[in-house]
């Protein structure tokens, strides 16, 4: 005899009805768009060590169909406890599914449970039989985000679109990156349960605020202020590693052990998710980095099996609903193409909304070898460009930009690490490399038509790839990034403009431009240029912003130009031996 239990939820001040066959289900979350909701359910009472393992012979999938008919299917996952980031529990009965609505209005959900053998990797709907809370369904009504400015819950999921910028879902705005790529080992915490304590963060305790999360009594405060003090720079990523096993920091893994495979921790994982979340509040995008170059073929000798297909749904499970991720397939890659290729369609299998952004990592050396074959792949969204020459930054962007669109595919093309590996990007100081990193990376990639950068920090200088405990320690390359970012965002139309360097006199600069529009000239050593304005006879007014210190847009000796054909800009208003960008508007009558 089938049982029937309706649940009235409190989540935020929306009501929620669950009614549910075979058991309970709980509602939890604000029922906003954007925003997580969490569905739990009530199953077998098991653990993570149990047989069968709640993780690979139990699969729990559960169908959201919205208002306009429009159905959503998400991978669910074993909670222990349901508490299990407070308690550490490693048992428990909840069953736990997270789903972050597109649409306002009536969301109906179904729920599947299935047990058998090795069920969680297999794709037929009906794979072992029904078990507990199977066919358990429910509704809640969802209303639009009132979340703003920085909030990724406000602007929409992060969605690749086919263009060389991602954009929001809910707000339509391009975006361009700025963040952190060191520490690798960023989840290397030692407030999360069954992890080396590499990083404590104590430096950004103080960046810790009340009303900020923590769990287990006290933990967290490092991490969270870490990443406080991150988006009070104005940053908006941060690039990690999921699974370091066998690598360089060999202190990350989701699993219950280093060298277990199939077995989840579910107290370390939900603590991640509370950071994760945070950097959704923030406005920080999460850089999931799945594998490196030292443990590539570490699951299933690198194919795609049964410890790869697990690890995958796992992340995506838990991990899938925050609106702003990249799902890197790896760090120095050393997979084969059809390797490669397998993974990211399995991935962006597993993902239930529209427009997941994949890209891959390589070697500076093997660029041509790696993604040349992945162009036209409809399953990567972009390169995660490392360039051992630094200076290269400018062109490489254009050349994958240029060989994606004319592929019918185009990437969108970000600069991720730079070396040599002993310096990337020095700490502050007299004798630190950030102006160069500045002019030759920053805004080379971003004057390009890439996507943005984050930044590396080398071996050979405190606070480092695998050792960093304070962002504060690269202030200034913070700062230079906001202000190329503030750029951009305030005073370009920059996803309708091209790299247009053909259309200045200076050997060395770099022009972005809508022709006959809009143009915005870089300067990388100073001095002036001509721009050519072709055919038009308008007029247009030229203003300098300075990339070093940012600021509003100043005057120079030249304010106003009109063509046909090149015209002077003049010089800078002052230190016209240092970098300066240069905005040229058509006037309006």
């Amino acid at each position: 005899m089938k049982r029937y239990c309706t649940v009235l939820m409190v989540a935020a001040g929306c009501l929620a009805w669950a009614t549910t066959t075979a058991g309970a289900a709980t509602i939890d979350g604000t029922l906003k768009t954007w925003h997580r909701v969490t569905v739990s359910f009530e199953g077998p009472e098991t653990s993570e060590s149990a047989e069968p393992s709640p993780f690979l012979h139990y699969r729990l999938n559960v169908t959201f169909t919205g208002p306009w008919d429009s159905s959503i299917t998400v991978p669910g996952f074993y909670a222990a406890d349901g508490h299990a980031a407070d308690s550490g529990s490693s048992s428990g009965s909840t069953w736990r599914v997270r789903f972050c609505p597109p649409e306002p209005g009536v969301w109906k959900w179904r729920a599947s449970f299935r047990r058998g053998d090795r069920v969680a990797l297999a794709g037929e709907p009906h794979a072992g039989s029904a078990a507990a809370f199977d066919g358990a369904s429910g509704s809640f009504t969802v209303k639009p985000s009132e979340k703003d400015g920085r909030d990724f819950r406000g602007r929409g999921r992060l969605r690749y679109v086919g263009e060389r910028y991602l954009r929001f879902a809910g707000t339509g705005e391009p975006f361009l990156k700025g963040g952190a790529d060191s520490p690798e080992n960023f989840l290397a915490y030692e407030g999360f349960d069954g992890t080396p304590p590499t990083h404590a963060y104590a430096p950004h305790l103080d960046d810790w605020r009340e009303g900020d999360p923590t769990w287990a009594g006290n933990r967290g405060k490092g991490i969270i202020g870490a990443l406080n003090y991150l988006a009070g720079k104005g940053m908006n990523s941060v690039y990690m590693l999921t699974m370091n096993v066998t690598g360089d920091g060999r202190d990350v893994w989701p699993w219950t052990a280093k060298n277990a495979r199939m077995r989840f921790d579910c107290s370390k994982l939900a603590q991640w998710e509370i950071v994760f979340s945070h950097m959704d509040r923030l406005g920080l995008m999460q850089h999931f980095v799945t594998q490196e170059t030292e443990n590539d073929h570490l699951l299933d000798d690198g194919e795609l099996g049964p410890q790869r297909k697990l690890y995958y749904r796992e992340l995506v499970a838990r991990f899938a609903h925050h609106p702003a991720i990249t799902w890197n397939l790896g760090e120095e890659n050393t997979n084969t193409d059809e390797q490669r290729k397998r993974f990211a369609r399995y991935i962006r299998g597993l993902i239930p909304y529209r427009g997941p952004f994949l890209v891959v990592h390589t070697y500076p050396q093997k660029k041509k070898k790696i993604y040349e074959p992945l162009l036209g792949f409809r399953g990567l969204g972009g390169p995660a460009l490392q360039m051992g020459n630094p200076k290269g930054s400018h062109s490489e962007t254009i050349r994958w930009l240029e060989r994606s669109r004319e592929a019918g595919h185009p990437w969108v093309v970000c600069v991720d690490e730079i070396g040599p590996a002993s310096t990337g990007v020095m700490p502050d100081g007299p004798d630190s490399n950030q102006d160069m990193v500045r002019r030759r990376v920053l805004w080379a990639n971003l004057m390009a038509g890439g996507a943005g950068c984050e930044w590396f920090f080398g071996y050979d200088y405190p606070h480092n790839d695998l050792d960093c405990e304070d962002w504060s320690s690269r202030s200034r390359m913070w700062d230079f990034t906001r202000h190329a970012l503030r750029f951009f965002h305030r005073h370009l139309p920059f996803a309708k403009m091209r790299h247009a360097d053909d259309l200045t006199s200076a050997p060395d600069d770099y022009c972005l431009a809508r022709p006959g529009e809009v143009y915005a000239i870089y300067l990388p050593e100073g001095g002036s240029t001509k721009l050519d304005l072709g055919d038009s006879d308008a007029s247009f007014q030229a203003r300098w912003y300075n990339p070093r210190e940012g600021g509003e847009l100043r005057r120079g000796s030249v304010t106003r130009i009109s063509g046909p054909g090149q015209v002077s800009l003049g010089p800078p208003p002052d230190h016209s031996g240092r970098d300066w960008a240069i905005l040229v508007e058509r006037r309006t009558q």
